[in-house]
């Protein structure tokens, strides 16, 4: 089950909101846990399972880790505890890769091959084992005690706005509001806008974008023009970016919509002036967590540049291969690592003198060819994708005429697109508080009333929009299997 689809939307959400609406105390705990866990089980079925063993694992692991803290004893849980979801994770998630290259090399000494039946991959895998990774590691660091309720740990392990597609939650974030929220109005008035806005971010921009790109990707590379890969390149760009970041804004919204106040996931990353600038505004949730408990714990850039350097490699390999098991990704890690490294060198302080619009132009062609990798099926076929948008055209015009894909609707979305992965509305809001309080007492009220109007007609028609997109099944599809 997900967020933009009709079961979601229109039975289990407005159930759910219901007789939450209708419990108080612990009794809306008791309700989460169990409607998490159901949503899980809609679309996994007896992988729920696996969620129920790190549930119960972690609490284990928790409370031997608080009580024997700062002793040998509670160093060795730790480790335990933090292996335990590693293999978890290593096994439904890995398994199939390792033993498909590992073949791969038995085949070159001509050793047979080792038989694996296909390992199904539990969805949000990657994301509750990370928020379970950073509590028994919070707790081990005295940040929080240990969760004394298996249900509360439950809640923050399965909590289902957060469960398939993050941010990555971490436990002292919402350690207070597990044990006592309330939901006022404002607060949920306040998600369910959220909500829609994210809502509408992956039906009526991240959808139609990312199947123009679906189609110029599933070409013959070879027969493909460099005007046709740059438009499947950027269709690609605003397809993750609003795809990943409205389902970050649906979770902050649904989280508020009971009582959980979730960080912010994204902050405009395609206005980075670096490398290092887009990882501060990308899926901050995943870039902080690796800062934390992996950068941080290697030596961060305590240990001189060859050090630091190193450390970032490693960190940004883990990065790749935590999106999916295949050598695109972590070839799209190692690209980031690599531009990382650069601008801590000399020439990265170069770089920095640079005119800042050509700053972000860099970083956004950086950014932009790293997702190409990160879409490929295989690095040959990423590699002969970007040679052709650098201009390396096999066959002179490509098969392919642009015309095909890009039609008026495209181009409107695609400026849309554009337009709104930069700052502007919260500069129009701004800049409207501005206007209302420069005029006199009678006249803020009439204009703030307009002003209102218009916000809540916008949401009315992004609700109409994103309903009869999803009413005449447009295409809509799930992009995290691989998570």
């Amino acid at each position: 089950m997900v967020f933009s689809s009709i079961t979601f939307l229109f039975f289990f959400l407005p159930a759910v909101l219901l007789l939450n609406g209708c419990s108080r105390g612990r009794g809306s705990n008791v309700l989460l846990l169990v409607a998490s866990l159901l949503f899980y089980a809609w679309g996994e079925g007896i992988y729920l399972l696996v969620m129920l063993a790190s549930i119960l694992g972690n609490f284990a692991a928790g409370l031997l880790i608080d009580r024997c803290r700062l002793t040998t004893a509670g160093r060795a849980a730790l480790g335990l505890g933090v292996g335990l979801n590693l293999v978890l994770l290593g096994f439904f998630k890995y398994a199939t890769f390792l033993v498909d290259n590992l073949n791969q090399l038995l085949a070159l000494v001509g050793l047979p091959a080792v038989a694996l039946a296909p390992v199904h991959l539990p969805i949000g895998i990657s994301f509750f084992t990370f928020q379970a990774i950073s509590y028994l590691m919070d707790v081990h660091r005295g940040t929080v005690r240990a969760q004394r309720n298996p249900l509360d740990l439950g809640l923050f392990i399965a909590l289902f706005p957060q469960l398939i597609a993050g941010p990555i939650v971490r436990y002292h974030d919402i350690a207070a509001e597990i044990v006592r929220r309330r939901v006022t109005s404002v607060d949920f008035a306040a998600g369910a806008e959220r909500f829609i806005y994210g809502l509408a971010k992956k039906v009526l921009l991240a959808n139609p974008l990312g199947l123009v790109a679906d189609k110029i990707f599933a070409l013959p590379v070879a027969e493909l023009s460099p005007a046709l890969c740059w438009l499947g390149a950027l269709c690609y760009t605003f397809q993750i970016y609003y795809d990943f970041s409205g389902y970050s804004d649906m979770a902050i919204g649904l989280g508020r919509m009971f009582g959980f106040h979730f960080l912010e996931n994204f902050n405009y990353p395609y206005i980075a002036a670096s490398i290092r600038d887009f990882w501060r505004r990308w899926h901050i949730s995943l870039s902080s967590w690796l800062r934390d408990y992996v950068y941080i714990p290697l030596g961060g850039n305590r240990g001189g540049a060859v050090r630091t350097a190193a450390n970032l490699w490693a960190v940004f390999f883990l990065c790749g291969l935590w999106h999916g098991a295949a050598w695109t990704f972590v070839a799209w890690g190692l690209f980031h690592g690599f531009f990382l490294v650069i601008e801590r060198s000399p020439l990265g302080r170069l770089l920095d003198r640079l005119w800042l619009p050509l700053r972000h132009l860099l970083t956004l062609v950086v950014v932009v060819a790293g997702w190409v990798m990160f879409r490929s099926e295989t690095l040959a076929e990423a590699l002969a994708f970007l040679g052709i948008m650098a201009g390396f055209d096999p066959v002179p015009g490509g098969r392919y005429p642009v015309a095909m894909y890009l039609d008026r609707k495209i181009l409107v979305e695609l400026a849309l697109a554009a337009c709104l992965s930069l700052p502007l509305f919260p500069l129009v809001r701004r800049r409207g508080r501005e206007i209302i309080d420069g005029f006199g007492r009678p006249w803020q009220h009439i204009v703030a009333a307009g002003a209102e109007a218009g916000r809540i007609a916008l949401l009315g028609t992004l609700v109409y929009c994103t309903w009869i997109s999803l009413a005449a099944g447009v295409y809509n599809p799930f992009i995290y299997f691989r998570f």
